[in-house]
């Protein structure tokens, strides 16, 4: 495939046979529901050619942004930003507040999506490896990407479900009695295997990309999650390694020096970016952020939008402002399309900002202080700002968390999980939350899956 409208024509062309697959690779919200599959009799038959194959994969990514729900798109941005200091709550659901609170329940409605969607994509990449070495005829290197994908999608979905949940079952096979009954593994243990299959995964796939977009999950993109991963593990050297790897590749990215043009489609800076499929949209986030009139979803905490300087570009360019009645209310302004048919953005995944701010982070950990201060101030500068300047190693990183916070906000839930991993969680939230106490940093174990597996304990505190 060489171009995204044929990317999306082999999709929409095998998409019942893609569905096929799906349902009969799982039947059930929950990963490990103690029943069988209903239907294995397409298992063996489904992989019988490339098209089929990758139209199995394709699907994937397409379910990754076909609905409201879930986490691959605007709900990890959403219950990020409202369970942090990024969003305030206008909504009456009740599982919104929840997350707001910080008083999440087991049985909460999103809680349930939070971890069987990324689950579901999981036993999806699993049954496609699977498949894949059962297929005669198809020629190896075809063989070999598809595997990095997929090894890259399971990482991926892991690495959340981590941040998000703690110690997790790491599941790499479609086996149902196995998987019904798996154990949570420590989260040591989980990021030994996401680094595991990241690395595969980059041996396996080529720095180009397969699609005109940047829609499909290159070399690099499986080298801008391994810096994120290690940077998380505080493995310093690793994480700017990885980092500038990812830098280096400056035949592929670069930053847009018009924060206008960042979120675009075709954006220099887009690392992977995933493909809007709701019609009538581009993306949910700006559907949903956007203020017309007096919010009635989310709106972006006024502290927010206080953390940049008067003459920080991305104050003005990526956040709205609305003024109703006597109120002034703030949003989130990085995606400009509300509601047209026309495509004009996609969802950003990973972009190159964060690999500088990554690099600069591990390399001031390294104490390589002078590097570290150019890898903030080309963000810094970016932005219109002065170049920061200090010799103290504590002041460079609060620096580059500050930055962090501004050039990452309404992201992927890079905030919440910033707080979390650097210790600040409880100093920071437990001075706006008044119900905040420690273990609010894990959300709940579903209630259904304590019920269906014997070796599932929940998370303290709940």
């Amino acid at each position: 495939m060489k171009t995204i409208n044929t990317q999306l024509f082999l999709f929409l062309k095998w998409k019942n046979i893609a569905l096929i697959l799906i349902v009969s690779l799982y039947a059930c919200e929950s990963f490990v529901e103690p029943e069988p599959p209903k239907n294995e009799l397409t298992r063996e038959n489904i992989f019988v050619d490339k098209q089929t194959i990758e139209a199995s994969l394709i699907g994937i990514y397409s379910q990754m942004t076909e609905g409201f729900g879930g986490f691959a798109n605007y709900q990890t941005t959403l219950f990020g930003g409202l369970c942090s200091d990024e969003l305030d709550n206008y909504s009456t659901s009740p599982s919104q507040l929840e997350f707001y609170e910080n008083s999440l329940m087991p049985d909460n409605v999103d809680i349930i999506r939070l971890w069987s969607e990324p689950y579901e994509y999981i036993y999806q990449t699993n049954a496609i490896m699977e498949g894949l070495y059962k297929t005669e005829n198809i020629a190896g290197i075809f063989k070999d990407e598809i595997r990095g994908e997929a090894l890259f999608i399971r990482a991926f979905c892991h690495f959340y479900l981590a941040n998000f949940f703690g110690n997790i079952p790491y599941i790499t096979t479609t086996d149902y009695i196995e998987n019904a009954v798996a154990s949570r593994d420590p989260i040591n243990e989980v990021y030994e295997h996401i680094i595991n299959d990241l690395k595969e995964a980059s041996s396996l796939l080529p720095e180009s990309y397969v699609t005109d977009g940047r829609l499909r999950p290159n070399k690099h993109t499986v080298q801008a999650l391994l810096a994120r991963v290690y940077l998380y593990n505080e493995d310093w050297k690793n994480a700017e390694i990885l980092a500038e790897n990812v830098i280096k590749a400056s035949q592929y990215y670069q930053l847009e020096q018009d924060l206008n043009s960042v979120f675009l489609v075709g954006s220099k800076e887009a690392i992977w970016q995933l493909y809007p499929v709701i019609t009538g949209l581009n993306t949910i986030e700006g559907y949903a952020f956007i203020l017309s009139r007096a919010p009635y979803n989310v709106a972006l905490n006024k502290t927010v939008f206080d953390t940049f300087d008067s003459n920080d570009l991305r104050k003005d360019t990526w956040i709205g402002t609305l003024t109703s009645g006597t109120e002034t209310y703030y949003y989130p302004y990085k995606y400009k399309v509300n509601f047209d048919a026309t495509l004009s953005e996609y969802y950003m995944v990973f972009r190159l900002a964060e690999q500088y701010l990554i690099r600069a982070e591990a390399r001031a950990q390294l104490n390589n202080l002078d590097w570290a201060l150019a890898d903030l101030n080309k963000i810094r500068n970016r932005a219109g700002l002065e170049n920061f300047e200090s010799t103290s190693k504590a002041m460079i990183l609060e620096a580059i968390y500050t930055e962090r916070q501004r050039e990452l906000f309404a992201e992927w839930g890079h905030r919440w999980f910033d707080l979390k991993r650097t210790g600040r969680a409880n100093e920071v939230l437990s001075a706006i939350k008044p119900g905040w106490e420690t273990i609010d940093v894990l959300f709940p174990i579903p209630q259904s899956e304590l019920q269906n597996n014997p070796n599932m304990p929940q998370n303290p505190g709940y």
